[in-house]
């Protein structure tokens, strides 16, 4: 924190005596001590607080000077006096020892303990911790945000070239600048970024920093091992900004590497021969898999919170595949059966923080099918609050039925009901969960009483005795179809 906060505080009415400007001066903690030498005692970074106790009121102004000296030497940030009741008023002698070595002095009034000083010292280094926490936290998001844009590099360069009010440039090999955004810098300060750029890629270092032309440069080498580096210019470097620079290295390096290994270019060809007609089975092949792949689909939902970008990132990374679609509810992952960390795979367990719904290993042509599947996985699992249920893919007694005929009986069947979605929705959930008013509501995410209003309808409607189990069975194969 700086020592202007402390000033700005009305209740202590400390003033500074001599001294640099206040909002230049950092203070890292505060420590009262009486000795002649505090310097063993100090660590750095200390607003050291006395009363002069150890020095007459009529010391000699050599006294001082050593003493300052010593503050100084160990680091100390400031000087705290306080008048009374040794001293009535801050010795000049201390006064001019304090200017001569650039120590900050402020007058601690008689009304004003220490330890309301040093209280207030937390009280401001606490607020400050959580506002830069805050602003981690949130460019954290925003960078997320931009990392999942369509146009993911130039998204994320604005974004951090705007949370640290600066430039933020994206070297290629050879210290080519592919891409940049945020002020431009002068000649001098782009040159040295460049070239900080180029030492980072070129050294088992990967951070560097620099002050050029009174700009803050870091340099960041991406993980790719292509050589891309990061290049961040900003006119001052404020708490944060090293952790946030990092965050955006993360997502570059993701972004870069995925181009390197041509593996985005094979995805990017198969959604658009999807989206101009292909069947899944003839774009497969492009996918990680490869030919002749089986896949499972998994539908996952975080314990806490919303799915972002980045955790559904990490939890497509943890499971074996890219192929990941988050949305506002339940993230999507497309991966192949043959990935051993995937959570339908053999021995593999559920993902920490997640609640999973996995469908069988299908082929290409079968994807829709898994997808719903795997819904219907998850919702169980959350009602039944397991962290992960896989779809059960045995033959059952229904496929002993020719589908038509199943099909027609179905419709027919559930035709009173079949109007209105959020009925046979609700009655294939609490069929499922073997009637249970309480695990079908956490699993629609609606109210128990919603639920018994709702299948109270549907057994009116359908004419039949719910408590019959020989009603819900034949029920159940008809939803199922």
């Amino acid at each position: 924190m700086s020592l202007a906060a402390l000033l700005s505080r009305e209740d202590l009415a400390l003033r500074q005596v001599t001294g640099p400007p206040a909002d230049r001066v950092a203070i890292h903690w505060a420590h009262t001590s009486e000795m002649a030498d505090p310097y063993p005692y100090l660590l750095g970074g200390e607003l050291l607080l006395t009363a002069g106790v150890h020095i007459p009121a009529a010391g000699a102004g050599s006294d001082f000077d050593a003493y300052v000296a010593r503050i100084v030497a160990a680091g100390g940030a400031a000087l705290g006096f306080g008048v009374a009741p040794v001293h009535d008023t801050v010795p000049e002698a201390l006064v001019a020892a304090c200017e001569k070595h650039g120590l900050p002095l402020v007058e601690v009034p008689p009304r004003t303990t220490f330890s309301g000083v040093a209280r207030a010292v937390w009280q401001l280094m606490a607020q400050a911790r959580l506002a830069e926490l805050r602003r981690v936290s949130e460019a954290q998001q925003a960078l997320a945000a931009a990392a999942s844009r369509p146009d993911p590099v130039p998204s994320v360069l604005r974004r951090l070239a705007t949370r640290l009010d600066g430039r933020a440039v994206l070297y290629g090999p050879g210290g080519a600048e592919i891409a940049a955004a945020g002020r431009e810098p002068g000649d001098e300060v782009r040159g040295a970024l460049a070239k900080l750029a180029r030492f980072v890629t070129s050294r088992t270092s990967t951070t560097a920093t620099d002050t050029v032309a009174g700009t803050r440069l870091a340099a960041y080498a991406l993980g790719t091992g292509g050589g891309f580096a990061l290049g961040v210019a900003a006119p001052q470097r404020e708490s944060g900004d090293h952790t946030i620079a990092s965050v955006a290295a993360v997502l570059l390096s993701l972004l870069t590497g995925e181009h390197l290994s041509g593996t985005g270019a094979a995805r990017s060809s198969a959604l658009v021969r999807l989206l101009l007609g292909a069947r899944p089975e003839e774009v497969a092949s492009l996918l990680d898999g490869g030919a002749g792949t089986r896949w499972h689909v998994v539908h996952a939902r975080p314990d806490t919170g919303r799915p972002d970008p980045l955790a559904a990132s990490a939890l497509g990374a943890a499971l074996g595949s890219p192929l990941v679609d988050p949305s506002d509810e339940v993230v999507r992952i497309l991966v192949p059966a043959a990935a051993d960390t995937a959570p339908a795979g053999t021995g593999a367990g559920p993902q920490r923080g997640w609640t999973l719904g996995v469908s069988p290993a299908v082929p290409p042509a079968e994807w829709a099918t898994a997808d719903a599947q795997a819904a219907r996985a998850l919702a169980r699992a959350r009602a039944t609050r397991v962290p992960l249920v896989r779809h059960a893919a045995r033959p059952a007694l229904a496929d002993l039925v020719p589908d038509a005929d199943a099909e027609a009986h179905a419709r027919a069947l559930l035709a009173p009901v079949a109007a209105v979605p959020a009925l046979t929705e609700t009655l294939r959930a609490w069929l499922s969960l073997h009637g249970s008013w309480d695990r079908t509501a956490v699993a629609l995410s609606v109210h128990r009483n919603t639920v018994r209003q709702r299948i109270a309808r549907c057994a009116a409607l359908l004419e039949a005795d719910l408590d019959d189990p020989d009603v819900r069975m034949e029920l159940w194969f008809a939803l199922r179809r």
